[in-house]
């Protein structure tokens, strides 16, 4: 029993003992703060009476917010394809394959991002993107993607960007490693272009990277008002690809973008001038070397009430094509590209109009008696065709992010050999009647 009770005894002050200590403890706080209240003078009669957190609390820091941001976008037509080029020419459309009389609903573009900020140093963002074409293929009783429609012909996402960036490496610029836009369309171009939702902008119509792999410095030359600027890239030039160890490109080579850029009177004039170059590992040996470039210039008048843009590029293929009449191994190819486009406001905020028109040669020294094949790793490129494209239309916006397009678009195909040459295609067009809409969310 006495056992027991001693027990009981233990554990009742070991219980009690923190309290007692805490009571303790507090009450010779509540003795200092309460003593320095008095305000007792120091014994040699100048010291001020003590005081205990006399300083002010620190402020917080309320101009900056970070940022966590999901959001997405999407845009797509009901389309009615009122005539298609027999010859199924332009493997870098959307309609290339539809038939004739075909319509349908159909989503060209489905976002859905997150953008997050780590800290005022550091931020992250995040894109997977659908963006699936009008048709699929058939390889064999085997169903293939074309775009970003799935085996089974379903529309399926895949990373457009996953980058890290490191604001103001130095005072205006910012080092952006990862999966990025390019300097190609990062700056302005598209921006002023303002309806990526109805077409792209020329070089990323005719298969320009649009974005890549690699690292990239973004910056101002004059960080506090930013009206110039520059963007540089050194990328794989692989997009959101990821090929093969046994590709002769994977590793080897590697593409260098540059852009800078200019905003005058009060940012209503534009100016921007963008080049890349790459070399790529040759078709065949006898070839030898194989590379290619651009250099495009853009400018822009742009206000609320209207815009017009010009935007044109020259591209150099070396060793791009092969002269079969002419019996060389390889010759150069000479792209150039121009695009003219006006858009502005019709009625306030609520309905505007855009119209654009597009020329692209394939090759400048193109002889029209001679046959070529084509040698370059660039998937669209023929140098046969000609292209004469043509968009207008009308946008109603009823809502903020929210617009609805009525519009045609239109290509015209061209064939650069004489009629009398093997393999002559006929001039033919695609004539395509759209209704576009396109919404926006969380931004």
């Amino acid at each position: 029993m006495k056992s027991l009770y001693l027990t009981r005894n233990i554990l009742v002050l070991a219980l009690l003992f923190p309290a007692i200590g805490a009571m303790a403890f507090n009450s010779k706080a509540i003795s200092k703060t309460d003593s320095s209240k008095t305000g007792k003078a120091d014994t040699s009669g100048t010291a001020k009476p003590k005081t205990i957190n006399s300083a002010k609390p620190a402020e917080a820091d309320t101009a900056w917010k970070p940022v966590r941001r999901l959001w997405g976008l999407t845009f797509g037509d009901f389309y009615y394809d009122a005539h298609a080029d027999a010859s199924n020419r332009g493997p870098e459309t959307n309609y290339n394959g539809v038939p004739t009389y075909r319509n349908a609903f159909q989503f060209r573009r489905i976002y859905l991002g997150y953008d997050y900020d780590i800290n005022k140093k550091f931020s992250a963002e995040l894109l997977l993107s659908s963006e699936p074409s009008a048709n699929t293929n058939v390889s064999g009783t085997t169903s293939i993607s074309n775009s970003d429609n799935l085996a089974d012909n379903k529309m399926g996402f895949f990373i457009k960007l996953i980058d890290f960036r490191t604001r103001n490496v130095w005072n205006g610029t910012d080092l952006v490693l990862g999966e990025q836009l390019t300097p190609l369309t990062v700056m302005l171009s598209e921006q002023i272009w303002g309806y990526r939702s109805v077409e792209k902008t020329i070089a990323d119509f005719h298969k320009s990277n649009l974005y890549d792999v690699g690292a990239g410095l973004q910056g101002a030359f004059d960080p506090a008002t930013k009206n110039f600027g520059y963007d540089v890239l050194i990328g794989n030039n692989s997009q959101a690809a990821l090929l093969s160890a046994a590709n002769a490109n994977t590793g080897f080579y590697k593409i260098f973008y540059g852009d800078v850029y200019a905003k005058l009177l009060n940012k209503t004039l534009i100016f921007d001038l963008y080049a890349d170059y790459v070399k790529t590992a040759p078709a065949t040996a006898a070839l030898g070397a194989q590379s290619h470039s651009m250099i495009k210039a853009f400018g822009a008048y742009t206000t609320p009430i209207i815009t017009f843009g010009i935007e044109a590029y020259t591209q150099q293929i070396v060793n791009g094509v092969t002269n079969v009449t002419a019996g060389k191994v390889g010759e150069n190819a000479t792209v150039d590209a121009i695009s003219v486009y006006s858009h502005g406001s019709i009625y306030k905020d609520k309905l505007s109009f855009f119209a654009r028109y597009d020329s692209y040669n394939p090759d400048a020294d193109f002889n029209a008696a001679d046959v070529y094949t084509s040698n370059t790793n660039l998937g669209a490129y023929s140098p046969y065709t000609k292209e004469h494209f043509i968009t207008a239309g009308i946008d109603y916006n009823p809502a903020k992010n929210v617009h609805f397009m009525p519009n045609i678009w239109f290509i015209q195909y061209e064939d650069l050999r004489d009629p009398t040459t093997t393999g002559y295609l006929p001039d033919s067009h695609v004539l395509v009647y759209r209704l576009t809409f396109f919404y926006q969310f969380g931004k």
